[in-house]
């Protein structure tokens, strides 16, 4: 029998290297001081940097709740009516053929109108809905109805 040839002394090497724990990059200085430090992935270094701030949104940035901050003033800076453009839309679409919708943002002389003569012959109403819609339609007081 042949004795394999013999192969020189190596290193056992695992598969994969072992993860780290903690990766490379800049933390809060372990210390409790106000600055940062670099940990090089196994101890701290020497380099000193400011104090990190947490990860969060800009100062100039607006919050999500400011998304549904009811709109006061239109594009030209006049103010917008306070009757739901949703409510609006629902009376006109279910009830318009009797003006209830004008009622609603305080136009009774044509609310009256449109109860008399149904909503125009239906096509009164159909103009009204399409402008409430669009946010073109105005209350008693020439205020637009902008928010839903």
């Amino acid at each position: 029998m042949t004795q394999p040839a013999a192969q020189p002394d190596q290193p056992a090497r695992p598969a994969t290297p072992a993860p780290q724990e903690i990766p490379a990059g800049w933390y809060a200085d372990p210390e409790g001081r106000a600055q940062s430090r670099y940990w090089d992935g196994d101890g701290w270094t020497d380099q000193l940097g400011p104090l990190l701030t947490p990860a969060g949104p800009a100062a100039g940035t607006p919050s999500p709740m400011a998304t549904f901050v009811p709109v006061t003033t239109d594009a030209l800076g006049m103010p917008v009516s306070d009757r739901s453009r949703l409510a609006a839309a629902l009376l006109c679409f279910f009830f318009g053929v009797f003006g209830v919708h004008r009622f609603y943002v305080g136009k009774v002389g044509t609310g009256l109108l449109q109860l008399v003569t149904f909503g125009g012959l239906g096509i009164w109403f159909l103009v009204d809905l399409v402008l409430i819609l669009v946010g073109a339609f105005r209350d008693s007081r020439n205020r637009l109805l902008v928010n839903w």
